[in-house]
């Protein structure tokens, strides 16, 4: 499990775990639409197994949002007196933005790795 959390961080391919995901090096700190790799460099797996494939990942990339704007708010919470306070409204929408590239990225990885076939 989690050496599957570690291949997933470091977008790597689910079948041999050589070959990239995505075009980019790194999930992290790339801003934009995601470029994913049709195939693996490596072992030619395909990730797109079909038109479509990747509108599950929106729901697993809406998970993501809800749960990161929970967790923004419970901290928050911390540092306000009101219980609840309109001024964390603004400090959700900055994180949740903040993390939009970085969701797009680890939901589509998320959902690769859930559906990936052995037997290729």
């Amino acid at each position: 499990m989690s050496n599957s959390i570690v291949h997933i961080l470091n977008n790597d391919c689910p079948h041999c775990l050589k070959g990239k995901v995505f075009n980019e090096k790194s999930i992290f700190f790339n801003f934009g639409f995601p470029k994913m790799n049709e195939y693996c460099s490596h072992c030619n797996y395909k990730f797109e197994k079909e038109p479509g494939y990747f509108f599950g990942a929106m729901y697993v990339n809406y998970g993501l949002t809800v749960a990161q704007g929970i967790a923004t708010y419970v901290i928050a919470q911390f540092f306000f007196t009101e219980t609840f306070d309109l001024r964390i409204i603004p400090i959700i929408a900055v994180v949740i933005i903040a993390m939009a590239s970085i969701n797009i990225r680890l939901s589509r990885l998320l959902w690769i790795y859930m559906f990936k076939n052995y037997s290729m």
